[in-house]
């Protein structure tokens, strides 16, 4: 196994085997702390995990080692591991000591047949299967600790949540752990923070702080994204941060939303911060009339938004409280919504393209209880998605009964250079919308007629987007998006500095982002300053390159250096910017 590409929920062998290995922390746990309780240790993707309540005790590093290690002497005891049936009273009685599990057994029919695993002195409620032994689990790591309140509720107690993994053999889990390590050296907050791209503070949790090399790489998103919108035929709106309860009423998050937005008065009138930018586009659309020409209407907006979320759940840029969407909001003739499908298709593949994203489409359908409109509506919605993705020659996979309660969607699911599955864009199809806030075009009879609406967005949060771009490229961005595109490094500032300077105007009269490193500090310092910095180009300028009026050009990760004329230096730099060229590191 060479990355986490592998879903462990989904490889039945592994899935035992990891759910099993839940059981043996567990079991490795309440040897080492007896006054210990669980709550659940399901899979998950990339693992399992236990829920655990140790009281005062807080888990540090150490002490998981110290878990492995009675995990691995259980392990070596050979215990076989054996199902048991119960009645509702008998399991009540078996776990009257343990507050979770009777909550758990509780909330079962009183007539239910219960299920537990027992090895050795260590049983658990659990539907199973497990694997034979506890000999069979030898190939594992815990991975972390971290906070988790008890049903996820945050008003209840906070848990302790140890995370792990297991393999059949020993080769598996050192690829995963050599890939693990491979992804924290990745870390955006890591690399956020030593290329200074944004920084986090605790007067604005989940709020991030853009810093002027960060401003650059999102100048660069933003200018790269207008153009491209703009070629497709899309207008950009914008809508206010801050609008009343009446608008939210009207949208249906004043009643199904209100916990996760921020609420304020007004001239007493309640207001609120927007999650989400779909109101304020729906206001835009019905500020004037439309005729079925003018369809179809594509209104882009980036849009800034507030969302309520844990503190608990903050995670850098993949999980904040201020984010911006890049939304648009398509209006359309119900004959129309197959072309604009493959449309956004096309657009969708282009853009991930240019990041070389390579990813995978979801169809979700309807709810089987939750849901608005005619079954006959979905039925043509669904297959509207459908043959959409077949027209644009594009595989998908449906995911029964997870469409939103408005209508069904695509979610598209990209796969970055570490083989890690995001969550970014989406295509959704509303049919909630445009009934509450009473929409309408005017037909070729003059009668008038409710829009079909999708919803769009591409990158989802342009926070989270460079989040996944930062670990996706390792902080080394392709030219065309990087803060710094060239630094220029005289080899000695005596006699150099000056010609190193007329390059430096000449590229900024280009546009590049450039600078010109002088320092009084070894060349070789100021050329590993420059790698640690990820700057794409190092041009080092020295006697030949003065006399010749050239450059000598050395590429992020590269040691070799090739000479060339100014001239074309200035003409590659073009080029690849022009491409959008992401350059391979050899």
């Amino acid at each position: 196994m060479e990355n986490s590409s592998i879903n462990i929920k989904e490889n039945e062998a592994l899935n035992v085997l990891n759910h099993s290995t839940a059981h043996l922390l567990a079991h490795a746990v309440s040897r080492l702390y007896p006054d210990a309780k669980f709550w659940v240790g399901p899979v998950i993707e990339d693992g399992f995990y236990y829920d655990i309540d140790l009281g005062d005790k807080v888990l540090k590093e150490e002490d998981l080692e110290k878990i492995e290690s009675m995990m691995r002497k259980i392990s070596k005891e050979n215990k076989r591991i054996s199902r048991e049936e119960l009645t509702k009273e008998e399991a009540l009685d078996m776990f009257s000591d343990d507050p979770y599990k009777l909550d758990i057994i509780n909330r079962l029919a009183d007539d239910e047949t219960i299920s537990a695993y027992r090895q050795a002195e260590w049983v658990d409620l659990c539907r199973g299967p497990h694997v034979a032994s506890t000999k069979v689990m030898k190939n594992f790591k815990l991975t972390k600790v971290s906070g988790a309140y008890w049903k996820g509720d945050a008003n209840n107690k906070m848990l302790q949540r140890v995370y792990g993994i297991s393999f059949e053999n020993k080769e598996d889990l050192q690829n995963y752990l050599d890939w693990l390590e491979a992804a924290k050296q990745r870390d955006h907050k890591k690399l956020g923070r030593e290329l200074e791209l944004f920084m986090m503070s605790e007067y604005g949790p989940g709020m991030p702080f853009w810093m002027p090399n960060g401003m650059k790489l999102r100048h660069a998103l933003d200018t790269y994204y207008h153009a491209a919108h703009i070629r497709r035929g899309y207008e950009f709106i914008e809508t206010p941060t801050m609008l009343s309860k009446e608008l939210w009423e009207v949208s249906g998050h004043w009643d199904n939303y209100r916990e996760n937005m921020y609420i304020s008065k007004v001239d007493d009138r309640e207001f609120a911060i927007k999650p989400m930018n779909c109101p304020g586009g729906m206001l835009v659309y019905k500020n004037g009339l439309h005729s079925y020409r003018d369809l179809p209407m594509r209104l882009a907006e980036m849009g800034h938004v507030h969302r309520h979320e844990a503190s608990g759940a903050l995670n850098g840029l993949f999980r904040v409280r201020s984010f911006t969407q890049d939304d648009a909001h398509l209006f359309m003739r119900e004959d129309q919504l197959q072309d604009e499908i493959v449309e956004i298709l096309d657009f969708i593949d282009e853009v991930y393209s240019v990041f070389g994203l390579s990813y995978t489409i979801e169809l979700s359908t309807r709810p089987e209880e939750k849901y608005i409109g005619d079954i006959d509506v979905w039925d043509r919605s669904e297959e509207a998605l459908r043959q959409g993705c077949i027209a644009a020659g594009k595989e998908f996979k449906i995911n029964e009964g997870d469409g939103a309660f408005y209508g069904p969607k695509l979610d598209f699911k990209v796969r970055d250079s570490l083989n890690r599955i995001w969550q970014c864009g989406t295509v959704q199809l509303d049919m909630n919308l445009p009934e509450r806030f009473d929409l309408n075009y005017v037909d070729a009879k003059g009668e008038k007629q409710r829009p079909i609406m999708l919803h769009r967005a591409i990158f989802g949060s342009i926070e989270r987007f460079i989040g996944i771009l930062i670990e996706h490229f390792g902080g080394a961005f392709p030219l065309w998006l990087a803060p710094k595109q060239v630094e220029i490094i005289p080899v000695n500032a005596e006699y150099h500095l000056d010609y190193a300077h007329e390059i430096l105007n000449e590229l900024k009269a280009m546009g590049i982002r450039a600078s010109v490193d002088g320092r009084n500090e070894k060349l070789g310092y100021r050329l590993r300053e420059a790698q640690k910095n990820k700057t794409p180009m190092q041009v080092i300028i020295g006697d030949q390159e003065l006399e010749n009026r050239s450059i000598n050009l050395r590429r992020y990760g590269e040691r070799k250096q090739v000479s060339s004329s100014l001239e074309d230096f200035k003409d590659l730099l073009n080029q690849e910017i022009k491409d959008k060229t992401i350059h391979t590191i050899e």
